[in-house]
């Protein structure tokens, strides 16, 4: 099994999926070896050239919240937020006023306000294209997250600075029956006390009778860490960073040169 994180290791920059990359996709497929996405983002929220990727199975969406068939979206697993730790995020938000997101049946919810932002002054941490075609709004997230409580696959703290987001750190980390992470470098991600993409891959093995030492996992952020550990060769694209380079035994090139392909032909294709 191949599993890959998207954004920063599998998309490039420009988000899209090399022609090389593909081209490994189907040789893995052809060779028996399964190739699965592994993100933190909802199911709702992968882009057209993932889910008509050719050679591309399952999806771990949501930080390993959800396992999904990558072409119909259907869930096979599922680990939700415990509902005190949502009440948690919500006395945080509430007392912060940072801006949150909240993934609900696969789609990520937030405030109208921050998407009227985005929609004016740009993102600077990240794609303002992405933010608004990817999250849909509500009017009061905290009253939608309590709303929902039952079944938040994952929460979002995003923070304009990194100054603010390390002052709130402890905070969101003291959160309990939870399990805390990042995917870019202006979040915290709040997710099920034992949500991981790790989790996730551990059942989607047992279900397809693939033991860890026929793992390889790439990916580029603190949220790919455990996963990296899991398998037999985890790697590392270049642009890398949050000490993921530490945690992997190969280091490959970026995102925006091949790098998940060159890592897929050197240890599964050769």
């Amino acid at each position: 099994m191949v599993a890959l994180d998207l954004d920063g290791t599998t998309l490039n920059s420009e988000r899209e999926i090399t022609p090389r990359t593909i081209a490994a996709f189907e040789a893995c497929r052809d060779r028996g070896v399964h190739v699965v996405v592994s993100t933190g983002r909802p199911y709702g929220s992968l882009p057209e050239n993932v889910t008509e990727a050719p050679g591309l199975e399952f999806a771990i969406t949501s930080n390993g919240a959800h396992i999904n068939y990558i072409r119909t979206g259907e869930a096979i697993y599922s680990d939700y937020l415990d509902p005190r730790a949502v009440e948690e995020v919500a006395r945080i938000k509430e007392e912060s006023g940072v801006y949150i997101e909240v993934f609900v049946d696969g789609v990520a919810y937030t405030d109208e306000s921050y998407l009227e932002d985005v929609r004016k002054n740009g993102c600077e941490y990240r794609s303002a294209e992405y933010v608004l075609w990817s999250r849909k709004p509500v009017k009061d997230s905290v009253k939608f997250m309590l709303d929902n409580k039952d079944k938040i696959e994952n929460v979002n703290f995003v923070y304009p600075t990194l100054d603010m987001l390390e002052e709130s750190r402890p905070v969101v980390e003291a959160i309990e029956h939870a399990t805390i992470t990042s995917s870019f470098k202006n979040n915290l991600e709040v997710g099920g006390p034992n949500t991981s993409k790790k989790s996730a891959l551990i059942e989607l093995m047992r279900r397809l009778n693939v033991d860890s030492s026929e793992l390889m996992c790439c990916g580029d952020a603190p949220n790919d860490i455990q996963m990296l550990e899991l398998a037999a060769v985890g790697v590392a694209v270049a642009n890398a960073w949050g000490g993921t380079k530490d945690h992997a035994d190969y280091v490959t090139d970026s995102n925006d040169e091949d790098g998940v392909a060159k890592a897929i032909e050197e240890f599964v294709l050769r």
